[in-house]
């Protein structure tokens, strides 16, 4: 690769999981290669069918210059809070990229501190391809996390709310109580800590 297009090499991250009550947040750090055929046609992964999603996940892990994946548990949003979790969970994965990038764009309002020149774009993930790209792949990753606990925790329904507070969620915490992966700060699961 020549310096200039090294010079150039902007990571674009999201998160997914900010407002579910139980789950880590996970995010991605994508840096996209001007040679990838889809370029142009990543959307925000809210905005995109699960099918179309898991295409072009598999489609950005082959194409892509680099990605890389970063969290934060459960431990860790309840210690931290949600919102300082998110910015160490960008930081991780903005770090595990093998590629170096010169810029990096965040989607929302807020920006981690790192090592790289980084700039938050408010509706990043519906503007810039390299945070849509991000934003396909970490929600991918932590639906198929969570559909994976709904396996080993039936009671809750992970697996189909991906542990957001949804109806049934809130009716099995109020009859099961939280388990291990539950926010205990959050408060319709404090409610609940016995």
């Amino acid at each position: 690769m020549k310096k200039e297009a090294i010079d150039a090499l902007l990571a674009g991250v999201d998160e997914v999981g900010r407002g579910p009550l139980a789950g880590p947040v996970v995010t991605a750090a994508v840096i996209l290669s001007p040679d990838d055929p889809m370029l142009g046609q990543y959307r925000d992964s809210k905005k995109v069918s699960a099918k179309k999603r898991i295409r072009l996940y598999h489609h950005i892990r082959q194409y892509a210059v680099a990605y890389s994946l970063g969290s934060a548990t459960v431990a860790e949003i309840d210690h931290l809070n949600i919102l300082h979790a998110t910015m160490l969970a960008m930081r991780r994965a903005v770090d595990g990229l093998t590629v170096k990038p010169s810029n990096v764009l965040v989607d929302g309002n807020r920006v981690p501190d790192m090592a790289y020149p980084v700039k938050a774009v408010v509706g990043g993930d519906d503007s810039v391809q390299e945070i849509a790209a991000a934003s396909i792949v970490a929600k991918v990753v932590r639906d198929r996390l969570m559909q994976r606990l709904g396996h080993f925790f039936p009671d809750y329904g992970f697996a189909a709310h991906k542990g957001y507070g949804t109806k049934v969620h809130l009716e099995a915490l109020r009859d099961h109580g939280p388990c291990e992966w539950h926010r205990k700060s959050f408060a319709p699961v404090a409610r609940y800590l016995r």
